[in-house]
């Protein structure tokens, strides 16, 4: 028997162009997530972030949300819904106000915020997420938590991330035609970085890679903040769609054999390696060198990750010119569903002539056999907002407020507005 949603039970939705997600945990008394229920499906009527097939979509959501419940033996009310897409839009802005005490306090940092975010954007988009980066009092720059501090005026760096009004609407309205609340929407790369980076990654400067079906997500940080997000509109399904053609072979397969035996460094595989390829029409199938499969897989993925190659160069000099840290010291870390390619981390090395990592969730408990892999990344990293949003409810402890209002409130991270 199901019983209703509980107030620490936590769901995060994320629906891909290849796969939808649904995760149910709870927050453990260590801080960690114990996943207690796991629902994935085949996801149809999305494409690069985007919805093309409105009742599709409600098709796959309401599968893989039965599925969840299923497992964890619990009826879900709402969910943490990730977007993505080439309409997201990320930009850095300034704010300053006058301290009204002597000191610092909780309200005068959400001013200087709220001054940092009142900036034109486009009438088409709104604000995903406000991100603080450091503050600065007086002549005392680098603040991380300015609460407290004495000073005269106090200045703010934000990083604004905006999405398309109408993008953000129809993948909302999916959701909800399935009965269910959206608690908030969160840029699916800033969720997949939740999940796998570490503090020290932050701080030393990396570069999040979250490579989907249909797009690429790319979060830079630097100094333990945010300094870009964007999104490339091409990803996985390239790779599989040059198997199904090189091969005449139906998508279907194309994928499974992409998955099965695909390798992105072709020197690691062996010249006596097969691989049986289904044909179309009726035709019999066909054995394959993998080493071929290789030859046709390496290409593709070294001019994916040269598109991210060329942002980031020029992200990092946009950050230089600011007076910015730029160096990524820690390397790369891909994850998503694509990054579950044999050899694809000596194929990114040498792209981007840095240390490359494949990026699996962490500080989590639980169902870890199903969901400690690169694709369940961005689903994890909802949850850990989740664990954030019900941490700030009991520091403020007011009651009757939304899950998403209280995150608003949250002053040393992720900030947005409906």
């Amino acid at each position: 028997m199901t019983k209703p949603t509980e107030q620490q039970l936590l769901v995060g939705l994320d629906i891909g162009t290849s796969k939808v997600v649904a995760l149910v945990g709870e927050v453990l008394p260590d801080n960690r997530i114990n996943i207690i229920g796991v629902g994935s499906c085949a996801s149809r009527g999305m494409d690069k972030g985007g919805v093309n097939d409105l009742e599709s979509v409600v098709k796959s959501v309401q599968r893989a949300i039965n599925q969840a419940e299923l497992m964890a033996e619990c009826q879900i009310s709402s969910v943490y819904l990730s977007l993505s897409g080439k309409h997201i839009r990320s930009q850095t802005e300034k704010g300053m106000v006058p301290i009204s005490d002597e000191e610092v306090t909780q309200d005068d940092v959400d001013n200087v915020i709220h001054t940092a975010k009142s900036v034109k954007i486009s009438d088409e988009h709104r604000i995903l997420h406000v991100i603080p980066q450091e503050f600065a009092i007086d002549y005392q720059e680098g603040i991380k938590n300015p609460v407290g501090l004495s000073g005269v005026r106090m200045e703010v760096g934000v990083h604004l991330i905006t999405c398309h009004n109408d993008m953000a609407r129809n993948i909302v309205k999916a959701v909800e035609r399935c009965g269910l609340k959206v608690d908030q929407l969160i840029f699916s790369g800033l969720a997949a970085s939740n999940a796998v980076l570490t503090p020290d990654e932050r701080e030393l400067g990396v570069c999040v890679v979250d490579i989907g079906g249909g797009t690429m997500d790319i979060a830079v940080w630097t100094g333990g903040s945010l300094r870009h997000a964007e999104v490339i509109p091409y990803a996985g399904n390239v790779v599989t769609s040059d198997i199904a053609y090189a091969f005449g072979t139906p998508p279907g397969d194309a994928e499974a054999i992409k998955v099965n035996h695909g390798c992105a460094l072709g020197e690691m595989v062996s010249k006596d390696d097969s691989v049986e390829v289904p044909s179309v029409g009726g035709r019999p199938s066909r054995s394959l060198q993998r080493q071929t499969l290789a030859e046709v897989i390496e290409p593709r993925y070294s001019e994916l990750l040269g598109l991210v190659h060329q942002k980031l160069i020029d992200i990092q000099e946009q950050l230089r010119s600011n007076g910015v840290k730029h160096h990524l010291a820690a390397g790369i870390v891909l994850t998503g569903g694509a990054a579950k390619m044999e050899g694809l981390v000596g194929c990114a090395e040498r792209v981007f002539r840095n240390q490359v990592r494949i990026g699996d969730p962490i500080d989590i408990a639980g169902l870890t056999d199903y969901v400690q892999a690169p694709d369940f990344s961005t689903a994890v990293g909802l949850l850990h907002y989740g664990k954030e949003s019900q941490l700030e409810e009991e520091s403020y402890s007011e009651p009757k407020r939304s899950v998403g209002s209280v995150f608003s409130k949250l002053s040393g991270w992720f900030k947005k507005e409906f």
